[in-house]
C-alpha cells in the first residue's frame, strides 16, 4: 500500500469539528500545543448548528436538582456574552402562568434561586409581570393574565463554532474540514490516524494525544480505536425545531410549560421569523440523516397554539431543523437526561480523551478542563487563558472582553454605519452582527456596492463569499447560506443553486 502524500506530526489530534472540538482546539493552540483538528463534514454541520441558540443556565434543570450544572452555566453565560457580543446578546424570557401549573410562589422561588446562583453584571433580575398590560401579553390568549420574566442569552451557534476554529487556526492549529478519520491506531509512542480529504487524498497524522470530540459518533469512534473499551454510556436524544413567520412584534422570547413536563421556547429569529422548539426524543437512527417527524411538527404547533391567540399549524412552518445531542446516559426520561459532561481518559498507552455530553453554554469550561488534562500528560505548563479572551470579532472596545461590548454594541454599530456609509445600512448592520470587528477584514477598502463584486443572490456579494471561503472554511452553498449566515431563510428557493453554480465557476485559489 502506498504511503499517504501528506504526513502531519502534532501534540494533539482532535476528531470532531463541533463546539467541543473547536473549543478544545482553540484552548490547546493558545497554550502552545501543536494541534490538528479533523471534521468529516463542515464545521458545526450536525449537533452544534441544531441547538435552540441559547446561552443559558437551564432553568428547568433546577427541577432535577442539577445545581452545580446550572451554576456553572450561569457563570459561563456572562463570560461568553463579553467574549463575542456580535453573535451573542442578552434576551428576556416571558413565562406565562396558568391554572394547573406549578404554584406561582414556587416559580418565583425558582427564579430567585436562578438569579442568585451566580453573579450578574449584564443581565437584569427576574420579576413578575401583568400580561394584561405588558407588551408580551398581547399575542397571548386572554386567559394568561399573569407571568414572570427572567434573563438569559442568545447565540448564533454555528458561528460560535467557526469563531473558535478561526482563533485556533490563528494560534497555529491545522483545521481540516471534509476530512474523515478512516483509521485510528494506538502505537507504542503515539497515535497514528489516517484521514481522507477528497481535495488532497490521504493524510497521515502522528499524534502524542487524541481527543475524541465526535459528538454522536464519540462512542463508535472509541470502540473502533479501542475495541475492548466500554463505550455504552452515550445516549442520543433528538431535538427538533420549527420556524414560522414572526408571530409577535416585541423582542422578548417565551418559555412555555407543557403538562407532560417538557418546556418549549418561542424566540424572535432572524428579524422576520419565530423559532419554536425543542423536542426531546430518544434516537436510534443514523446520526447523519436526522430529521424532524410529522408528529414533532404537530406537537410543537399544538403546544404553541395553546398559548398564542394566532393558531400555528404545520402549513405555517417555513423551515425545520433537527439535531442529535450526545448526552451522558443516566437512566432518566429523555427530557431529564443530564446536560452535564463527562471527560474520560484511557492512558493505557498513548492517551485518548473522550468527551461525553455537554451543552453549548459550558463548552469553554469543558474545553479548559479537557486541555488541563492534555497539558498535564504532555508536560505543558501553560494554564487556562480563555476566560479573559475575546473570540474573533468580539474586541469592540479593546483586546480584552468588556461589559461595554455588550451594553454598548449599538453604539459601536452606529460607528460602523457611519464608516461604511456608502453601503446599504441593512447590509452593514448584518455584517456587524455576523463578523464584529472582522467587518474591516471583510470590507477592507470597499466603500460602495460596486466594490463588493457580483451580487450572487439578493444581499450576498462575491466579497463576502470569498471571505467565507478564505477565512471560514466554507465550501458549499449550504455552508454559506445555513451555517456561516442564515440567508437561506430570506432568499428565493433557487438561491442555493445559483450560489453553488457561482462557486463551481470560481474555484477557490490555493
Amino acid at each position: 500500500m502506498a504511503e499517504p502524500q501528506h504526513i502531519l506530526d502534532c501534540d494533539v489530534l482532535i476528531i470532531g469539528g463541533g463546539i467541543n472540538g473547536a473549543g478544545i482546539a482553540r484552548d490547546a493552540a493558545g497554550r502552545g500545543l501543536s494541534v490538528v483538528l479533523c471534521e468529516k463534514d463542515d464545521l458545526a454541520a450536525h449537533t452544534s448548528s441544531a441547538s435552540t441558540k441559547l446561552i443559558h443556565g437551564g432553568l428547568r434543570y433546577l427541577e432535577y436538582y442539577e445545581f452545580n450544572l446550572v451554576r456553572k452555566a450561569l457563570i459561563e453565560r456572562e463570560v461568553l456574552l463579553r467574549a463575542a457580543p456580535h453573535i451573542m446578546w442578552p434576551l428576556r424570557f416571558v413565562m406565562p402562568h396558568a391554572q394547573g401549573q406549578r404554584p406561582a410562589w414556587m416559580i418565583r422561588a425558582g427564579l430567585f434561586l436562578y438569579d442568585m446562583l451566580a453573579r450578574r453584571e449584564l443581565l437584569p433580575a427576574s420579576a413578575g409581570i401583568n400580561l394584561r398590560t405588558h407588551a408580551a401579553g398581547k399575542p397571548l390568549k386572554p386567559e394568561f393574565e399573569r407571568g414572570f420574566i427572567y434573563s438569559d442569552g442568545w447565540v448564533d451557534d454555528a458561528r460560535l463554532v467557526v469563531l473558535n476554529a478561526i482563533d485556533a487556526c490563528e494560534k497555529g492549529a491545522t483545521i481540516l474540514t471534509q476530512a474523515v478519520c478512516s483509521k485510528l491506531e494506538r502505537k507504542t509512542a503515539d497515535w497514528e490516524a489516517t484521514l481522507f480529504k477528497p481535495s488532497c487524498g490521504e493524510i497521515r497524522v502522528n499524534a502524542r494525544y487524541v481527543v475524541n470530540a465526535a459528538g454522536p459518533w464519540t462512542a463508535s469512534l472509541l470502540q473502533s480505536a479501542l475495541p475492548k473499551q466500554d463505550s455504552g454510556h452515550l445516549r442520543l436524544i433528538k431535538g427538533s425545531h420549527i420556524v414560522v413567520k414572526r408571530i409577535f412584534e416585541h423582542d422578548n422570547a417565551y418559555i412555555f410549560q407543557h403538562p407532560d413536563g417538557r418546556i418549549v421556547f418561542a424566540i424572535p429569529y432572524e428579524h422576520d421569523f419565530t423559532l419554536i422548539g425543542t423536542t426531546d426524543l430518544d434516537y436510534q437512527g443514523d446520526a447523519n440523516a436526522v430529521a424532524i417527524s410529522e408528529d414533532e411538527i404537530a406537537y410543537l404547533c399544538q403546544l404553541a397554539s395553546q398559548y398564542f391567540t394566532q393558531p400555528i399549524t404545520p402549513v405555517d412552518v417555513v423551515w425545520t431543523y433537527s439535531g442529535v445531542r450526545p448526552l451522558v446516559e443516566d437512566g432518566a426520561d429523555a427530557k431529564a437526561v443530564t446536560r452535564d459532561y463527562r471527560l474520560e481518559v484511557d492512558d493505557d498507552g498513548p492517551p485518548i480523551l473522550s468527551v461525553f455530553g455537554g451543552k453549548i453554554t459550558t463548552f469553554r469550561k469543558l474545553a479548559e478542563e479537557a486541555v488541563d488534562q492534555v497539558a498535564k500528560a504532555l508536560d505543558n505548563r501553560h494554564g487556562g487563558w480563555t476566560h479573559n479572551a475575546c473570540l474573533p470579532g468580539g474586541d469592540l472596545f479593546g483586546a480584552e472582553p468588556h461589559n461595554r461590548s455588550v451594553l454598548e454594541f449599538s453604539k459601536w454599530q452606529e460607528a460602523q454605519l457611519a464608516r461604511y456609509s456608502g453601503l446599504p445600512s441593512a447590509l452593514v448592520t448584518r455584517y456587524c452582527r455576523t463578523y464584529g470587528t472582522r467587518i474591516h477584514t471583510l470590507l477592507a477598502d470597499r466603500i460602495d456596492i460596486a466594490s463588493l463584486g457580483d451580487e450572487i443572490a439578493p444581499g450576498l456579494y462575491a466579497t463576502e463569499v470569498e471571505y467565507l471561503r478564505r477565512y471560514e472554511w466554507a465550501r458549499t452553498a449550504q455552508d454559506i447560506l445555513w451555517r456561516r449566515t442564515k440567508l437561506g431563510l430570506h432568499l428565493p428557493t433557487d438561491a442555493a443553486a445559483q450560489l453553488q453554480t457561482w462557486l463551481n465557476a470560481h474555484p477557490l485559489a490555493r
